[in-house]
């Protein structure tokens, strides 16, 4: 075909109607099985107005579907134009015969504030009686309400408008909670075991399909992998059980490890939950999961979100001999035994009232923690969004009538325990706790409202968190929150058509929204792809922080930070406030001396080692807060341990600093931060300059004593207490997947950590890589320091297996600028990455070389680029997963084992893992990432005679 041609094709395509286009579209999806794509477009859905309008129109019948049964609600530019039209029809300004006025209002009712919140408050505020009354039976079902709303509200009532009035006492009886239906009291399950061991969120909605997560349908087409035979057998179960809910069960092991992924909750939702309006496509709630060790805490976090239910199964259980002994296998861990079968097909029911799970007349099961009351409100209402502002909602209607509060909801569970002193993260929630008993000193197991000092979104998350927020109709950050953040890390190493279809989009929405964004909508300063658990770490600039972020690795050194789904982040983000129980903590502290061979990255695996060893086997951190008394490392150098915290299945992770390595971190948040400003990435808000005067704040008082770092009480009370020994840490320790395990369950389980002397000098590594979160500065510089020793020893630099460098932020690659030690990686690699002419195609073939990628994720999130199939490779990163970094070949399996930077460097070196011997030739008179236990118990006293990092 000519240029011409083409051209002309173009034109014809450009010139057509939205409404031809979206047909084009429609006829596209239908060869993938796909229905037509709900509309969020506002002149799409003008002109399909304009064609229902039009009586003798050829595509009448189906725009009115279109309008009636594919328009996403909310904020959307398509909802105020439907609202609109809902509006002219229910004032008789236009006549359709298929909605008649109670109709739209019917539809109205399931349009989720915004837009459809202000039509109908400008119907129930308006002259006409019986209109007013039936839009004021409407608003009374609605909580999505937001100050513009309320305001309007008060002020008519103040007025003295009946209507109004009537409006306000149903909120502040919460008639939009209490006339629901009530949670049935039985719930006839069938379950699906998806696999044996620990599920990867992975399995549920693939990082390589993360570009289509914000459209429902398609991403759910991704649901095990993209495995079609497991998808026919779920859909074949339901077909046995057309009367009963699936229940997704991880037999012998945890559901949903390794991130948040709301993605992943939908796409069960979307296979097995109910819809939740039947004018709102493909968008499901109220999925039941499971597993033999429960849900990790933030993927039942997002389950929470749905209205789901997520179930602890304890269906097997360690085995013990006829002395009470736990029976061990021949590696030390214990033996299982069934208690009862969940296997395919498995028919049991969850009773509601009595929180129990049956098999028949047995009883199985006490799931009383899946059932909380605050747990079944969130069953009840769909969802923990409509909790939240419910409760907002009916705050607000008791204050203008100037009543108390009617205990509706489950009151906030407060523990308090007399003469007991408070955990760190007891504290922090003490402090930011929102609507408790004045004065109540709150212990674990409270369940609270906080208020949330900052809040992080990441790219492949963004663009669902951006249609939560239009979801709940929020148009502005929350005044609470003292920074927001939209990264664009997870798609940072391909610029390919799929990120610039949707990056730019959700850049502009959440920089209008009030984020500083990693790429700037209108082009002012050059896009930045930091990581944005680093750049989260920088911006924390208050140890007493509460930090929200839209991915399992938010897991800051500053503070407490709590890894969340798209949906969580986005509640944090329209109200500054999250919910959640106070978790239990165990408290890390650490005796003896580290060795000059060593680096702070085998410190982190030999506490999880030592740690499962210590319990026989028992996780003491799943689901609770990590206490680390760290002291003496820098906020860069402490995150490498917080950030594994999530790899520990602990649900999240606090550092214990002293003075003065606490105000270094502050200092150094504030040089990053200040460079940030001078990009150009402030907004008018001057949110960053904020950061820094906060910072300034705290260093202020922590130098005079005013307020010492965040420390626990001396009697505070833990779940348990643990103390790494470093004396018996000689050599390098590595996370294996161990993916040739009789015992499936524990592959891919980051469990088995080994000593680098396991492998002999002899297992083939064919790719190396050095990136993600968990490097820092340091880490970089290892690299830059073993090339030039590599060079002087040998006369030259050769790889045998290629290494992956990718540092995780600008800031980083500047100060390596400044100190030299990047120009020695531009020397010996052979690539580096150029901003100005970015990827746009992953990279499926390697050769031995280094290889300089953009700073991001990379590797680590397994989106955008892999390893070759079937590799071993040896990474810095967070993931061992299957498929994650690597996938399988029909022949070989792929593995991704972790490790410190010079034992990943050495392995690319020598395309094996290295030897002790060699390792510590290797990094002798090099200054690892060092780190050496406070010499006192934690006191705001300066300790200076300890090592500390560059």
């Amino acid at each position: 075909m000519q240029n011409a041609e083409v051209t002309q094709i173009l034109k014809r395509i450009n010139n057509m109607s939205k409404y031809s286009k979206y047909l084009i579209e429609i006829e596209n999806r239908k060869l993938t099985g796909l229905h037509p794509k709900p509309i969020d477009n506002d002149e799409l859905l003008s002109e399909i107005i304009a064609q229902i309008k039009d009586v003798a129109h050829k595509h009448r019948k189906e725009s009115l579907n279109f309008f009636i049964y594919n328009v996403l609600p909310g904020t959307t530019s398509a909802a105020s134009v439907k609202a609109q039209f809902l509006k002219e029809i229910i004032l008789g300004q236009s006549i359709v015969e298929e909605i008649s006025p109670a109709f739209a209002f019917e539809q109205l009712s399931h349009m989720k504030g915004g837009p459809s919140v202000e039509v109908l408050l400008d119907l129930a505020l308006g002259n006409d009686e019986d209109i007013a009354q039936q839009a004021a039976k409407v608003l009374k079902t609605q909580v999505f309400l937001y100050d513009a709303d309320t305001k309007r509200l008060e002020d008519a009532y103040n007025n003295g408008n009946e209507i109004a009035k009537d409006i306000i006492e149903s909120y502040a009886k919460a008639e939009f909670f209490t006339k629901l239906p009530d949670v049935e009291e039985e719930i006839k399950i069938v379950t699906f075991v998806v696999g044996i061991g620990d599920i990867s969120t992975d399995l549920l909605s693939p990082g390589g399909d993360a570009h289509s997560r914000s459209d429902r349908e398609l991403h759910g087409q991704c649901l095990f992998e993209h495995n079609k035979e497991q998808q026919q057998n779920l859909i074949a179960l339901q077909k046995q059980h057309p009367d009963k809910r699936v229940m997704l069960v991880a037999d012998k092991g945890t559901m949903g490890v390794g991130s948040s992924r709301m993605s992943g909750v939908n796409n069960v939702a979307l296979w097995t939950g109910k819809k939740a309006s039947p004018y709102v496509p493909f968008i499901n709630i109220a999925p039941v999961i499971a597993g033999t060790n429960g849900i990790s805490p933030i993927f039942l976090t997002t389950v929470g979100v749905t209205g789901g239910i997520g179930i602890d199964l304890k269906n097997w259980a360690k085995k013990y001999d006829d002395q009470g002994n736990v029976v061990v296998d021949e590696e030390g861990n214990p033996v299982l035994e069934e208690v009862y079968s969940v296997d395919t097909g498995t028919v049991l029911t969850v009773n509601t009232k009595e929180k129990k799970l049956y098999k028949g007349d047995k009883e199985v099961k006490d799931i009383s923690t899946a059932l909380t009351p605050q747990k079944l409100e969130f069953i009840k209402a769909g969802g923990s969004y409509a909790i939240v502002f419910g409760k907002k909602l009916q705050a607000f209607a008791t204050k203008v009538l100037g009543t108390e509060v009617i205990p509706v909801y489950a009151s906030s569970k407060e523990v308090t325990h007399d003469d007991q002193g408070l955990t760190a993260v007891e504290k922090i929630f003490n402090k930011n706790v929102v609507g408790a008993t004045p004065g109540a000193i709150l212990h674990a197991g409270s369940y609270v409202r906080v208020e949330v000092n900052i809040v992080g979104s990441q790219d492949t998350t963004g663009l669902m968190t951006s249609q939560e927020l239009e979801m709940m109709a929020a148009t502005t950050i929350s005044p609470i929150v003292d920074a927001g953040y939209q990264s664009g890390c997870h798609t940072a190493s391909v610029w390919d058509d799929k990120s610039k279809a949707n990056i730019p989009r959700l850049m502009k929405f959440m920089n209008d929204f009030g984020l500083i964004t990693g790429r700037d909508p209108k082009g002012e300063y050059k896009p930045m792809t930091d990581v944005i658990h680093k750049v989260l770490n920088d911006i924390t600039v208050d140890d007493w922080a509460v930090i929200i972020g839209g991915d399992s690795h938010t897991r800051m050194s500053k503070g407490v930070a709590f890894g969340a789904d798209s949906g969580t982040v986005a509640l944090a983000l329209a109200t500054g406030e999250a919910s959640m129980p106070i978790p239990e903590s165990v408290k890390v502290t650490f005796k003896g001396t580290m060795q000059d061979h060593m680096d702070f990255r085998d410190v982190v695996h030999a506490t999880q080692y030592q740690m499962l060893k210590h319990f026989k086997g028992e996780n003491v951190f799943q689901g609770r807060i990590i206490e680390v008394h760290i002291g003496t490392l820098q906020a860069d150098q402490a995150f490498t341990f917080t950030d594994w915290t999530a790899e520990m299945k602990a649900k999240a992770s606090i550092c214990i600093s002293q003075d003065q390595t606490l105000i270094e971190s502050l200092e150094i948040s504030k040089s990053r931060i200040k460079i940030m400003i001078d990009k150009g990435m402030d907004n008018q808000k001057q949110v960053l300059q904020g950061l820094i005067d906060l910072a300034n704040k705290r260093i202020q008082e922590i130098k005079s004593g005013k307020k010492p770092p965040l420390t626990p009480d001396d009697n505070a009370k833990y779940a348990a207490e643990f103390v790494v020994d470093l004396d018996t840490i000689d050599e390098p320790m590595i996370a294996d997947p161990d993916v040739h395990n009789e015992d499936v369950s524990k592959r891919y389980t980051h469990d088995t950590i080994r000593e680098l002397s396991y492998y002999k000098g002899a297992k083939k590594v064919d790719l190396g890589f050095v990136g993600s979160c968990m490097v820092h500065k340091g880490d970089i510089k290892i690299v830059a320091k073993m090339l030039k020793n590599l060079e002087q020893q040998q006369g030259k630099v050769e790889f045998k297996a290629p290494l992956v460098v990718t540092a995780p932020t600008y800031n980083i690659i500047e100060e390596l600028k400044e100190e030299g030690d990047w120009q020695v990686l531009q020397k010996y690699c052979g690539f580096e990455f150029d901003d100005n002419a970015p990827k746009n195609h992953a990279r499926t073939k390697y050769e031995n070389i280094l290889y300089l990628e953009r700073p991001g994720c990379n590797l680590c999130m397994g989106n955008q680029e892999k390893a070759e199939k079937g590799d071993t490779v040896m990474a810095t990163s967070t993931r061992l997963f299957k498929g994650r970094v690597v996938a399988d070949t029909e022949t070989k399996t792929g593995e991704s084992l972790l490790a410190s930077t010079p034992v990943v460097f050495l392995s690319a070196v020598l395309g094996r893992t290295p030897t002790l011997e060699e390792y510590k030739a290797a990094v002798k008179g090099i200054k690892l990432t060092m780190f050496a236990p406070p010499l006192k118990q934690m006191t705001t006293k300066l300790i200076s005679d300890h090592k500390i990092a560059f």
